[in-house]
């Protein structure tokens, strides 16, 4: 299961504040959050409203939005470690409940080295940096750029969301009073098997889950711009498709985000059309069954 929404630190003063304490060897941007976030904050186009019937047919598909999202790394985080349902000793707070987090990625990557994802996301859902409901929809987010999850953080004597450091101390200010976040879980190991460069997550709405989808902007990666629809998530509205990749070599490095493309789309058990891209019957991935990622509520 993932979140998949996107909140980007730059639109978000404390966040940002946070982010570039010293103890960090760079700004930490998840998913490539300084180019990406745009894609679920910014009110989407009548374009890349979702129709009426998911594709049925091989075919091209235009005015698609394209993303990437990775595993993101306990590393780039600075929140005091602790328990968390599910998980072996303890990982950094913010890692696993932030808007830049697992809670948001689905996956990261522990100090330990090894993957871990969501299992179970809780009650609620997002909330921004005053611990008030945001929610995520065409239009951008309700209560504007979500910071954390809607439970598992302090609030300030004004009411302002905080955390521990790991270096000791507070992101912004002493919390006064906890928030707990019921039914949260975490687990061992990644949450699907998915592939970098190959998979994909889309809304099924418009694309199944299965097909197979080319996107010319990737031809040159190892799957030389064809994925596999494996993935869903809450922030994948209509036309937009979100590209799984390796993580950058540090926080700082941003990612990629395309929009306006045309990409070709092939469902599951068929054949690609006549106006197929050349490369389709050598390099797309075989359209093996989906586990299927649940996606947000």
């Amino acid at each position: 299961m993932r979140s998949r929404y996107r909140a980007d630190a730059s639109r978000n003063p404390r966040l940002k504040f946070v982010f570039q304490q010293p103890m960090l060897t760079s700004p930490i941007r998840a998913r490539s959050l300084a180019v990406l976030a745009c894609a679920a904050l910014a009110p989407l186009s009548a374009a890349a409203a979702a129709p009426a019937k998911p594709i049925s047919k091989p075919r091209w598909l235009g005015h698609v939005e394209v993303t990437e999202y990775y595993p993101v790394p306990e590393a780039w985080f600075v929140g005091r470690k602790v328990g968390a349902p599910g998980l072996p000793g303890k990982h950094r707070i913010d890692w696993l409940y932030s808007a830049t987090g697992v809670s948001m990625e689905g996956e990261g990557i522990g100090l330990d080295g090894r993957t871990y994802h969501i299992d179970a996301l809780g009650a609620g859902g997002w909330v921004n940096e005053k611990g008030q409901p945001s929610v995520p929809g065409r239009s951008g987010w309700t209560g504007g750029p979500p910071v954390w999850r809607a439970g598992a953080f302090w609030l300030t004597r004004s009411h302002a969301l905080t955390f521990p450091l790991d270096g000791g101390g507070w992101s912004d200010g002493v919390g006064r009073r906890y928030v707990p976040l019921p039914g949260v879980s975490f687990a061992s190991g990644p949450s699907l098997p998915l592939h970098f460069w190959k998979s994909i997550a889309v809304d099924p709405r418009v694309i199944p889950l299965g097909s197979r989808v080319y996107v010319a902007a990737y031809r040159d990666t190892p799957g030389h711009g064809w994925f596999l629809a494996q993935d869903t998530g809450g922030a994948i509205i209509g036309r937009h498709v979100d590209v799984y990749r390796s993580p950058p070599a540090s926080a700082g490095v941003g990612g990629n985000l395309y929009a306006d493309q045309r990409i070709y789309v092939i469902p599951p058990g068929r054949s690609p059309g006549r106006d197929a891209p050349a490369a389709a019957g050598s390099h797309s991935p075989s359209p093996a069954a989906p586990s299927g990622g649940a996606g947000a509520p």
